[in-house]
């Protein structure tokens, strides 16, 4: 059973002046298994966005179905959400949404702290994942004190600390220089080495050739998909870049 399964989304926003209505998404079906890592790629207004804050529970569909390890997220009570996504799900943002009255330690715990865990608990998930990823030496300053590789890489730690089974990235490298980039990359290249599921709504050819797979959304539909397979991360980036150029001359995909 596939670890995530979106079934025929579909999503109609209504403006608040004329009451026209605004199609985002038409018809997304796509699937995601245990241990993917996967980007979606698509231009501004392409409907990528609104996917993700479905897929995160933030917003609901018109129609269709979204399940995560086998439950319809639909089913959920309200009262009940946040527990769920604190629960199965975390979050990379591009603006790494860290608190600046916390210091990098607290950040990284936050999301154990909501799920009242004790601090017995929560000192042995912190200690590995702070040697992973560099950050052991950084958890008493704040994130005013650190470089923006360093604020998304305690982001990451956040989102990975209470062993999510999904973990959703909004852009995660579009704040962040082409040397900070590439270790984030390389980064989520490890953890999913590892087993862990991502999925990564990015505009970066570049970002997107570290996947494992990358779907395209045009218009608010899933119509082209590549597959990493054997390619090197340039073998990749020169087949994600190709298919971009032919999508923007309104080519045909093949």
């Amino acid at each position: 059973m596939s670890l995530l399964e979106v079934k025929h989304l579909k999503k109609v926003y209504t403006t608040r002046l004329g009451g026209q209505q605004c199609q985002a998404l038409h018809d997304v079906d796509f699937t995601v298994e245990q241990g993917e890592f996967t980007a979606i790629m698509g231009e501004s207004g392409s409907g990528k966005t609104t996917l993700l804050n479905i897929l995160a529970s933030f917003d609901k569909p018109t129609a269709g179905e979204v399940l995560l390890d086998g439950k319809k997220m639909s089913t959920i009570p309200e009262r009940q959400l946040s527990a769920f996504r604190r629960e199965n799900l975390g979050f990379v943002f591009q603006d790494f949404n860290l608190l600046d009255t916390f210091s990098i330690r607290d950040n990284i715990l936050l999301p154990l702290v909501l799920s009242r865990k004790s601090y017995q608990e929560m000192i042995p998930k912190l200690t590995p994942i702070a040697d992973l990823l560099g950050l052991s030496d950084l958890l008493d300053k704040y994130p005013y004190e650190v470089s923006g590789g360093q604020k998304q890489r305690t982001a990451v730690a956040r989102a990975i600390i209470t062993d999510p089974k999904l973990i959703l990235a909004d852009e995660p490298t579009g704040a962040l220089d082409s040397k900070a980039s590439a270790r984030l990359l390389a980064l989520f290249e490890e953890i999913n080495t590892q087993g862990q599921t991502i999925l990564m709504v990015t505009h970066s050819a570049r970002a997107a050739s570290h996947a494992g797979r990358v779907l395209f959304i045009k218009d608010g539909e899933v119509f082209h998909q590549l597959y990493r397979g054997g390619l090197s991360t340039d073998e990749m980036f020169k087949k994600v870049s190709d298919t971009l150029t032919v999508l923007a001359n309104g080519g045909e995909l093949h």
